[in-house]
């Protein structure tokens, strides 16, 4: 679908008026996010309150996309090789008679490699931005199938369970790529306890190290799981959701990547946590607590852990974010 945009009028939901393609720029919060929680490999994920990128959008007369980091991290700023960068290019192949170029300005707080959503949130924050400029043209999933093109340059790989909860905030389940079917869930009040250790594990390397068959027994226990998990965040229902929380696929191969796991995830119950595992493809491990009390405990096993092992970190105490990226 080939879009005009030219002389569109759009009803902007921050204003609540009618008016024209938006001018000046557009800025955001794209938030980090959780993938997989646990079971739920490539198909569930939620967003969080902490941390985020900031981004922020505009026209140039000058075609294409011209990014520009204001971070450390040095990322490419060849549209084509930059997540955020190929994400609008697949949204600018939808559109027509429009001459003027993208100015993009990147300032990332979520360390690319860290497992909790650092190309999504690029990918998605970008792509949500410049459709605020552009006046609200296209729907959240189109959204989301742009921001795909982005996780095919962090991975290799078209998947959705970071970029999905990045645009509409909340857990979404993925019901199915192609054709794409996004489901966003209810879910009780929910405390995040991130651990970050400061190594990187790419997750196309992660992928990499999969099994590509499994066995019947395992995988019926995980369609268990999954649609245990699913029932428990519908029906708030917290030891249900705390007995889904195991994965027989994939953390067994992944965890070895991560120093420390078994340990953290072991101390991390006996706190108090319903549970948790590898965000992501890691080496960010998260905890789900009930309350924020048990979430800062789950902290402090955390931290013990890694001062332990001489292994710097960083840690996060926060809560599911409802909204995805937010404007500023």
């Amino acid at each position: 679908m080939r879009l005009h945009f030219n002389t569109i009028q759009f009803f902007s939901p921050l204003s609540g008026e009618a008016g024209g393609v938006m001018a000046g720029e557009v800025k955001v919060h794209a938030p980090a996010t959780v993938a997989n929680m646990v079971c739920g490999f490539d198909v569930l994920g939620f967003a969080v309150n902490d941390p985020y990128d900031e981004m922020s959008i505009c026209f140039t007369d000058k075609p294409g996309i011209t990014i520009i980091n204001e971070d450390e991290y040095n990322l490419p700023t060849i549209p084509e090789l930059n997540v955020a960068g190929a994400a609008l290019l697949a949204m600018q192949e939808e559109m027509i008679e429009e001459k003027r170029g993208f100015e993009l300005r990147i300032c990332k707080h979520i360390k690319p490699g860290s497992g909790v959503g650092s190309s999504a949130a690029s990918s998605a924050g970008a792509v949500v931005a410049a459709n605020r400029l552009l006046g609200d043209l296209f729907t959240n999933e189109d959204l989301v199938r742009f921001a795909m093109n982005g996780e095919k340059v962090a991975s290799g790989v078209k998947h959705a369970d970071n970029i999905a909860p990045c645009i509409y905030g909340g857990v979404t389940l993925i019901r199915s790529i192609f054709p794409l079917d996004i489901v966003p869930l209810t879910a009780p009040p929910l405390f995040v306890t991130i651990v970050h250790p400061q190594i990187e594990v790419r997750t196309s390397d992660a992928r990499s190290i999969l099994k590509q068959q499994v066995l019947l027994k395992d995988a019926i226990r995980q369609w268990g799981n999954i649609a245990g998990l699913v029932a428990g965040l519908l029906k708030s229902d917290y030891a249900l959701i705390g007995r889904s929380l195991e994965d027989v696929l994939i953390e067994p191969v992944r965890s070895i990547l991560i120093p420390g796991f078994d340990q953290i995830k072991q101390l991390s119950k006996e706190a108090g946590a319903l549970g948790g595992g590898i965000s992501g493809s890691g080496p960010s491990i998260f905890m789900l607590s009930k309350d924020e009390v048990t979430a800062r405990e789950v902290e402090k096993q955390m931290h013990g852990v890694y001062e332990k092992l001489s292994l710097d970190h960083h840690t996060y105490v926060t809560n599911i974010n409802q909204t995805g990226v937010r404007f500023v």
